[in-house]
């Protein structure tokens, strides 16, 4: 029998109103193109709010997806056909597909257990076996900041090139600097379940205006500054609506507001599983989490299947999701290496026994206790 229950989703948009006055002052002035005013405070915005606390200065590009945002990081990174970028592995496609559009060749690296993110010795270990490599395609899963110290060295020591994910992690720190701010090229995405949204679309942030200057070439069809419609390299529809900016810019005024209720669910969470064979998204001490999707790994040597919760959790009309399938094990990359130190991969164990939980910030704390008690319930 089905439910009755109200629906509690995974994550979902939160709107506050600011957001429509953006909208509307673009509808009003009939600036409904993909350039535009909302386009460029929203990127003006999104760097005041990057760059506090730090020396450097980045510059950003408003486009439609995180994955167009990662695609134009991999150009600028020089990939070339047959080229070998490596790779974080526990993540979703979305990291790792425009490798393929370059015509690269994914290497896939394994996770640590302290933030679930790319194991910096495992990278250690995959330079040894491709000297070749010059780019580094690193992902903050769920928004816990990576073991940046390390992977950085790293990737000087071999004069690698750094593509930083961000996508789940805007308003996360790692020793108070912001995710989306380590690489040379950086991705943060507004998908409609991400701690802000625009309903869709993303940003390349960049080191250095002329990187973004030459990524907004691509992303507006590479048209060349000339009278009639001239086009010497092949170009991408990838701009940000100046509509939709106007979401995105209404929506960072809350961003802060949001992680700190992302914490608080958290929190509860860890409290509610306390004494159980639970472990939640584990995170290193001087970093700050966004805390976007608070996940649950049940301890090895406990066989209660995390899938059969999730299946009773949708019984009750709840959605709860797995852990990231890693990409090594996905059928369109069997053909990839797959590089781990440990005696097993960690991303196997982390898929297997690992579930995401309703994260929503509007879910009330009744809601949230009663997916607590049914998931002890199977302890």
């Amino acid at each position: 029998m089905a439910s009755t229950r109200k629906r509690i989703l995974l994550s979902t948009p939160t709107m506050h109103g600011e957001e429509m006055e953006f909208v509307k002052e673009a509808f009003d002035k009939n600036w409904i193109a993909p350039l535009g005013f909302n386009c460029d405070n929203f990127e003006t915005e999104m760097c005041e709010y990057l760059n506090k606390g730090i020396d450097g200065k980045f510059s950003a590009l408003a486009l439609c997806s995180g994955t167009a945002a990662l695609h134009l990081g991999i150009k600028l990174a020089g990939v070339k056909r047959g080229d070998i970028v490596l790779c974080s592995d526990m993540t979703f496609s979305a990291t790792v597909n425009p490798v393929s559009y370059e015509g690269g060749v994914q290497v896939f690296i394994d996770s640590e257990r302290d933030t679930w993110n790319m194991d910096p010795r495992a990278l250690e270990k995959a330079f040894e076996k491709y000297p070749e490599a010059k780019v580094v395609v690193l992902a903050h899963l769920y928004g816990t900041p990576s073991k940046m110290d390390e992977i950085i060295a790293i990737c000087k020591k071999h004069n690698a090139v750094l593509i930083e994910d961000a996508a789940e992690a805007l308003s996360a720190t790692y020793k108070g600097r912001e995710c989306g701010t380590f690489g040379t090229y950086n991705a943060i995405s507004f998908n409609g379940n991400k701690i802000i949204t625009t309903s869709g679309g993303g940003m390349l942030i960049t080191e250095t205006e002329a990187a973004r200057n030459k990524a907004f070439f691509w992303a507006t069809q590479s048209r060349e500054p000339a009278p009639w419609y001239q086009h010497e390299e092949i170009g991408y529809n990838y701009r940000m609506s100046n509509v939709v900016a106007g979401i995105g810019r209404g929506q960072l005024l809350h961003l802060e507001e949001h992680r700190e209720i992302k914490e608080k669910i958290f929190c509860r969470y860890c409290e509610g599983f306390k004494g159980l064979p639970i472990t939640l998204n584990p995170y290193l001490p001087d970093t700050k989490p966004n805390f976007w999707l608070s996940c649950m790994l049940i301890d090895n040597g406990c066989n209660v299947d995390p899938i059969k919760i999730m299946e009773k959790l949708a019984e009750e009309n709840i959605e709860a999701r797995p852990i990231w399938k890693p990409m090594h094990m996905q059928p369109v990359f069997k053909d990839r290496d797959f590089i781990f130190v440990e005696d097993s991969p960690v991303n196997e164990e982390v898929f297997k026994k690992g579930l995401c939980l309703p994260s929503d910030i509007k879910m009330t704390e009744d809601e949230q206790d009663f997916i607590i008690e049914t998931v002890k319930s199977f302890f």
